[in-house]
Formats: structure tokens, C-alpha cells, sequence
């Protein structure tokens, strides 16, 4: 009787580099969508700042259509700049409104 060779399987990417911040719990890359809209009419709405959110929503939906055609890659690259873009965008959206109640604080009590 032959012994039988035991089966090894070699990781193609280094340790710790396996996933990626922009993957979502099943793999598959986040297009943050929901978000970019949110933001983009929170943005037009309250302080005017539609259009520094929009590119956000511009690379969620490139996200969302490399996802949809199987161009993973492209989707993770789209994705993360929409989460950048995001995040930058709230930060405005929170730093605007904080300095509207600001203004009509200092200004009711003129």
C-alpha cells in the first residue's frame, strides 16, 4: 500500500493583507451608496454643499456598476475613494451646521 501525500495550499497574498478595509462581511467590496446620497442632500439642503459631496456619489455608483460587471478590484479602488470622499463630506456637512447654530446664536442674542 502506497502512503498518500498530504495536500498543501499556498496563500498567494502575505499574511495580513488577505482583506480589505472597503470588503464587506461577505467579500465583497462596499459601495457606500446610501451614504454618498445622504450626504449629497443633507449637502444641497442644508448648507449648500451639494456639489462637494456629489463626487462622492459619482464613485459610489462607479463602485456599485464594477461590483455589478465582476471587476472587483475596480470596485474596491472606487469604493474606497467613496468612503474618503464621504467622510470628508460629513465633516463639512457637521462643521457647517455647528457654525449655522453658531451664527444664530450670536445673532439672537444681539
Amino acid at each position: 500500500m502506497k502512503p498518500r501525500q498530504a495536500e498543501v495550499s499556498i496563500s498567494l497574498q502575505p499574511p495580513g493583507r488577505g482583506a480589505t478595509p472597503a470588503a464587506g462581511p461577505d467579500g465583497q467590496p462596499r459601495d457606500y451608496v446610501l451614504w454618498s446620497l445622504l450626504n449629497a442632500l443633507l449637502g444641497c439642503g442644508l448648507a449648500y454643499l451639494g456639489c462637494l459631496c456629489f463626487p462622492a456619489l459619482v464613485f459610489s455608483i462607479k463602485a456599485r456598476d464594477c461590483k455589478v460587471l465582476g471587476d472587483l478590484e475596480g470596485a474596491r479602488r472606487h469604493g474606497a475613494r467613496a468612503k474618503v470622499l464621504n467622510i470628508i463630506c460629513s465633516l463639512l456637512l457637521v462643521l457647517a451646521v455647528v457654525a449655522i447654530i453658531v451664527i444664530i446664536a450670536i445673532s439672537s442674542t444681539i
